[in-house]
Protein backbone atom coordinates (compact mmCIF):
# COMPACT_ATOMS: atom_id res chain seq x y z
CA UNK A 1 0.00 0.00 0.00
CA UNK A 2 1.10 3.33 -0.84
CA UNK A 3 1.90 5.59 2.46
CA UNK A 4 0.80 9.33 2.84
CA UNK A 5 2.04 12.00 4.29
CA UNK A 6 0.11 13.65 7.05
CA UNK A 7 -0.41 17.57 5.96
CA UNK A 8 1.40 19.40 9.44
CA UNK A 9 -1.85 21.23 11.39
CA UNK A 10 -2.18 24.38 12.95
CA UNK A 11 -2.50 22.47 16.22
CA UNK A 12 0.73 20.73 15.95
CA UNK A 13 2.11 23.60 17.72
CA UNK A 14 -0.60 24.64 20.39
CA UNK A 15 0.30 24.41 24.15
CA UNK A 16 0.34 21.06 26.15
CA UNK A 17 -2.10 22.81 28.22
CA UNK A 18 -4.63 23.59 26.00
CA UNK A 19 -7.67 21.98 26.46
CA UNK A 20 -11.01 21.55 23.94
CA UNK A 21 -11.90 25.49 24.82
CA UNK A 22 -8.15 26.62 25.22
CA UNK A 23 -7.06 25.31 21.89
CA UNK A 24 -9.70 27.57 20.11
CA UNK A 25 -8.10 30.37 21.29
CA UNK A 26 -4.77 29.26 20.22
CA UNK A 27 -6.06 28.04 16.90
CA UNK A 28 -7.24 32.24 17.06
CA UNK A 29 -4.24 33.78 17.89
CA UNK A 30 -2.48 31.47 15.14
CA UNK A 31 -4.77 33.03 12.85
CA UNK A 32 -3.63 36.52 13.81
CA UNK A 33 0.17 35.73 13.54
CA UNK A 34 -0.36 34.52 9.85
CA UNK A 35 -1.69 37.36 8.90
CA UNK A 36 0.97 39.84 10.81
CA UNK A 37 4.10 37.29 8.86
CA UNK A 38 1.79 37.52 5.72
CA UNK A 39 3.01 40.45 2.71
CA UNK A 40 -0.99 40.86 1.88
CA UNK A 41 -4.09 39.67 2.91
CA UNK A 42 -4.98 35.70 3.36
CA UNK A 43 -7.58 33.66 1.65
CA UNK A 44 -9.73 31.47 3.58
CA UNK A 45 -8.20 28.67 0.71
CA UNK A 46 -4.92 30.22 2.10
CA UNK A 47 -5.59 29.68 5.45
CA UNK A 48 -6.82 25.82 5.10
CA UNK A 49 -3.67 25.04 3.35
CA UNK A 50 -1.89 27.03 5.80
CA UNK A 51 -3.16 25.46 9.25
CA UNK A 52 -4.98 22.02 7.53
CA UNK A 53 -8.10 23.07 9.20
CA UNK A 54 -11.64 22.51 7.34
CA UNK A 55 -13.21 25.75 6.20
CA UNK A 56 -16.19 25.68 8.18
CA UNK A 57 -13.82 25.70 11.52
CA UNK A 58 -11.74 28.31 10.34
CA UNK A 59 -14.97 30.59 9.12
CA UNK A 60 -16.26 30.50 12.75
CA UNK A 61 -12.76 31.21 14.07
CA UNK A 62 -12.37 34.39 11.94
CA UNK A 63 -16.22 35.85 12.36
CA UNK A 64 -15.00 35.57 16.02
CA UNK A 65 -11.87 37.68 15.31
CA UNK A 66 -13.80 39.89 12.90
CA UNK A 67 -16.99 41.21 15.49
CA UNK A 68 -14.27 41.95 17.77
CA UNK A 69 -11.98 43.73 14.92
CA UNK A 70 -9.06 42.20 15.68
CA UNK A 71 -9.22 40.96 11.63
CA UNK A 72 -11.10 42.64 8.72
CA UNK A 73 -12.96 41.23 5.64
CA UNK A 74 -11.59 42.67 2.62
CA UNK A 75 -13.34 40.81 -0.25
CA UNK A 76 -15.98 38.18 -1.35
CA UNK A 77 -13.18 35.19 -1.58
CA UNK A 78 -12.92 35.79 1.50
CA UNK A 79 -10.03 37.53 2.24
CA UNK A 80 -8.70 38.86 5.59
CA UNK A 81 -6.07 41.07 6.85
CA UNK A 82 -5.37 42.72 10.54
CA UNK A 83 -8.12 44.86 12.39
CA UNK A 84 -6.94 47.55 14.31
CA UNK A 85 -7.35 46.10 17.65
CA UNK A 86 -3.98 44.49 16.48
CA UNK A 87 -2.47 48.31 16.93
CA UNK A 88 -3.47 48.82 20.23
CA UNK A 89 -2.00 45.24 21.38
CA UNK A 90 0.99 46.45 19.59
CA UNK A 91 1.09 50.08 21.29
CA UNK A 92 0.61 48.76 24.82
CA UNK A 93 3.50 46.29 24.53
CA UNK A 94 5.64 48.89 23.01
CA UNK A 95 4.88 51.07 26.04
CA UNK A 96 5.43 48.77 28.83
CA UNK A 97 9.05 48.18 27.69
CA UNK A 98 11.73 50.10 29.08
CA UNK A 99 15.41 49.03 27.49
CA UNK A 100 17.24 50.15 30.98
CA UNK A 101 14.80 47.92 33.30
CA UNK A 102 15.08 44.76 30.71
CA UNK A 103 19.18 45.24 30.75
CA UNK A 104 19.54 45.52 34.01
CA UNK A 105 18.73 42.13 34.49
CA UNK A 106 21.53 41.30 32.20
CA UNK A 107 23.99 43.55 33.57
CA UNK A 108 23.64 42.71 37.42
CA UNK A 109 24.50 39.18 37.44
CA UNK A 110 28.03 40.40 34.87
CA UNK A 111 28.88 43.14 37.46
CA UNK A 112 28.47 40.76 40.44
CA UNK A 113 30.47 37.49 38.80
CA UNK A 114 33.45 40.38 37.53
CA UNK A 115 33.25 42.80 40.37
CA UNK A 116 33.52 45.33 37.63
CA UNK A 117 31.13 47.99 35.97
CA UNK A 118 28.57 46.39 33.37
CA UNK A 119 27.62 49.01 30.78
CA UNK A 120 25.25 48.77 27.91
CA UNK A 121 26.03 51.98 25.36
CA UNK A 122 24.60 52.55 21.78
CA UNK A 123 26.02 54.92 19.28
CA UNK A 124 23.89 58.65 19.71
CA UNK A 125 25.26 60.75 16.96
CA UNK A 126 28.54 60.67 17.83
CA UNK A 127 28.47 60.10 20.77
CA UNK A 128 28.03 56.76 23.22
CA UNK A 129 25.01 56.72 25.18
CA UNK A 130 25.17 54.87 28.34
CA UNK A 131 21.67 53.27 28.47
CA UNK A 132 22.14 50.94 31.88
CA UNK A 133 25.01 50.65 34.40
CA UNK A 134 25.45 47.94 37.13
CA UNK A 135 27.82 48.61 39.48
CA UNK A 136 29.36 45.70 41.84
CA UNK A 137 29.09 45.95 45.51
CA UNK A 138 32.83 47.27 46.19
CA UNK A 139 34.39 50.53 47.24
CA UNK A 140 37.01 50.53 44.45
CA UNK A 141 34.74 50.50 41.24
CA UNK A 142 34.19 52.41 38.05
CA UNK A 143 31.57 54.74 38.33
CA UNK A 144 29.04 56.67 35.54
CA UNK A 145 25.88 57.82 35.37
CA UNK A 146 22.93 56.53 33.36
CA UNK A 147 22.45 58.86 30.59
CA UNK A 148 25.70 59.46 30.52
CA UNK A 149 27.56 60.30 27.07
CA UNK A 150 31.33 59.70 26.16
CA UNK A 151 33.81 60.13 23.61
CA UNK A 152 33.96 56.85 20.85
CA UNK A 153 37.77 56.47 19.77
CA UNK A 154 38.64 56.45 23.29
CA UNK A 155 36.36 53.92 25.21
CA UNK A 156 35.89 50.30 24.53
CA UNK A 157 31.98 50.58 24.16
CA UNK A 158 32.63 53.30 21.30
CA UNK A 159 35.66 51.79 19.84
CA UNK A 160 32.88 48.68 19.25
CA UNK A 161 30.33 50.62 18.11
CA UNK A 162 32.61 52.27 15.71
CA UNK A 163 34.38 49.22 14.29
CA UNK A 164 30.63 48.06 13.08
CA UNK A 165 30.49 51.02 10.73
CA UNK A 166 31.60 51.37 7.54
CA UNK A 167 34.77 53.89 6.67
CA UNK A 168 32.22 56.67 5.33
CA UNK A 169 29.70 55.97 8.58
CA UNK A 170 32.79 56.50 10.96
CA UNK A 171 33.48 59.20 8.80
CA UNK A 172 30.53 60.58 10.24
CA UNK A 173 30.73 60.17 13.77
CA UNK A 174 34.36 61.37 14.60
CA UNK A 175 35.66 64.62 14.86
CA UNK A 176 38.24 65.72 12.77
CA UNK A 177 41.88 64.71 13.49
CA UNK A 178 43.72 64.59 15.77
CA UNK A 179 41.17 63.04 18.30
CA UNK A 180 41.41 64.57 21.31
CA UNK A 181 43.86 63.14 24.58
CA UNK A 182 43.05 62.35 27.68
CA UNK A 183 45.89 60.43 28.91
CA UNK A 184 49.77 59.50 26.99
CA UNK A 185 47.68 56.18 25.92
CA UNK A 186 44.52 58.04 23.79
CA UNK A 187 44.81 56.76 20.01
CA UNK A 188 44.66 60.46 18.49
CA UNK A 189 45.27 59.69 14.67
CA UNK A 190 42.68 58.65 12.38
CA UNK A 191 45.48 55.89 11.32
CA UNK A 192 46.20 54.82 14.76
CA UNK A 193 42.54 54.69 15.69
CA UNK A 194 42.02 52.64 12.20
CA UNK A 195 44.29 50.07 13.47
CA UNK A 196 42.61 49.05 16.34
CA UNK A 197 39.04 49.06 15.27
CA UNK A 198 40.85 46.75 12.65
CA UNK A 199 41.86 44.77 15.60
CA UNK A 200 38.60 44.66 17.13
CA UNK A 201 36.98 43.16 13.96
CA UNK A 202 39.06 40.62 14.40
CA UNK A 203 39.37 39.49 18.01
CA UNK A 204 35.63 40.53 18.70
CA UNK A 205 36.31 42.60 21.53
CA UNK A 206 37.51 46.08 22.19
CA UNK A 207 39.85 47.14 25.36
CA UNK A 208 40.44 50.66 26.56
CA UNK A 209 43.61 50.43 27.88
CA UNK A 210 43.92 53.71 30.09
CA UNK A 211 42.79 56.07 27.33
CA UNK A 212 39.81 57.66 28.62
CA UNK A 213 41.16 57.77 32.04
CA UNK A 214 44.08 56.69 34.21
CA UNK A 215 44.25 53.58 35.92
CA UNK A 216 40.95 52.36 34.23
CA UNK A 217 40.69 49.62 31.56
CA UNK A 218 37.43 48.66 29.77
CA UNK A 219 36.48 45.54 27.46
CA UNK A 220 33.49 45.76 25.33
CA UNK A 221 31.95 43.23 22.47
CA UNK A 222 28.79 43.99 20.33
CA UNK A 223 25.14 42.98 20.86
CA UNK A 224 24.32 41.80 16.92
CA UNK A 225 20.63 42.48 16.10
CA UNK A 226 19.46 42.45 12.38
CA UNK A 227 23.17 41.49 11.71
CA UNK A 228 23.83 44.64 13.09
CA UNK A 229 25.78 45.89 16.01
CA UNK A 230 23.21 48.12 17.65
CA UNK A 231 24.69 47.81 20.75
CA UNK A 232 27.69 47.36 22.85
CA UNK A 233 28.08 45.63 26.21
CA UNK A 234 31.33 46.54 28.67
CA UNK A 235 32.67 45.76 31.90
CA UNK A 236 35.00 49.17 33.75
CA UNK A 237 37.08 48.77 36.43
CA UNK A 238 40.73 49.30 38.21
CA UNK A 239 43.48 48.27 34.92
CA UNK A 240 45.33 46.64 37.68
CA UNK A 241 42.73 43.79 38.12
CA UNK A 242 42.04 43.71 34.32
CA UNK A 243 45.19 41.35 33.63
CA UNK A 244 45.01 39.72 30.05
CA UNK A 245 44.02 36.64 31.81
CA UNK A 246 41.48 38.57 33.40
CA UNK A 247 40.40 40.51 30.18
CA UNK A 248 39.88 36.95 27.93
CA UNK A 249 37.60 35.60 30.84
CA UNK A 250 35.58 39.01 30.92
CA UNK A 251 35.02 38.73 27.12
CA UNK A 252 34.03 35.20 27.77
CA UNK A 253 31.50 36.59 29.88
CA UNK A 254 30.27 39.49 27.75
CA UNK A 255 29.58 37.23 24.95
CA UNK A 256 27.36 35.24 26.97
CA UNK A 257 25.26 38.00 27.89
CA UNK A 258 25.51 39.78 24.51
CA UNK A 259 23.54 36.78 22.62
CA UNK A 260 21.27 36.13 25.63
CA UNK A 261 20.41 39.90 25.04
CA UNK A 262 20.15 39.61 21.42
CA UNK A 263 18.02 36.38 21.70
CA UNK A 264 15.60 38.03 24.42
CA UNK A 265 12.90 39.48 22.30
CA UNK A 266 11.30 42.25 24.46
CA UNK A 267 15.02 43.41 24.74
CA UNK A 268 15.46 43.62 21.38
CA UNK A 269 12.47 45.05 20.25
CA UNK A 270 13.17 48.05 23.09
CA UNK A 271 16.86 48.35 21.30
CA UNK A 272 15.15 48.69 18.07
CA UNK A 273 12.58 51.20 19.79
CA UNK A 274 15.71 53.15 21.11
CA UNK A 275 17.03 53.51 17.86
CA UNK A 276 14.56 54.70 15.76
CA UNK A 277 14.88 58.32 18.68
CA UNK A 278 18.77 58.34 18.48
CA UNK A 279 20.27 61.28 16.56
CA UNK A 280 21.83 60.35 12.97
CA UNK A 281 25.76 60.50 12.56
CA UNK A 282 26.04 64.55 11.85
CA UNK A 283 29.25 64.93 9.37
CA UNK A 284 32.30 66.99 10.99
CA UNK A 285 32.75 70.39 10.44
CA UNK A 286 35.00 70.93 6.91
CA UNK A 287 37.79 73.41 8.13
CA UNK A 288 37.85 76.68 6.36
Amino acid sequence: MARTTRQASIDDSRPASANYHANALARGLALLEMLAAAPEPLTLGEFSERTALPKSTLVRLLSVLAEMDYVVRVDERPAYRLGHKVQGLAAAYVSTLDLTVVAEAYLQPVALSTGQTANLGVLDGDQVLHICVAEPDRPLRFTTNLGARDHTHCTGLGKVLLAGLTDEQRAAVLPPAPYPSFTENTLTTAADLRKDLDRVNRRGFALDDNERSHGLRCVAVPVRLDDRCLAAVSVSGPAGEFTAAKQQEYVAVLDAVAKSMAGDPDLATALRIVHRSLRPAVKPAVNA
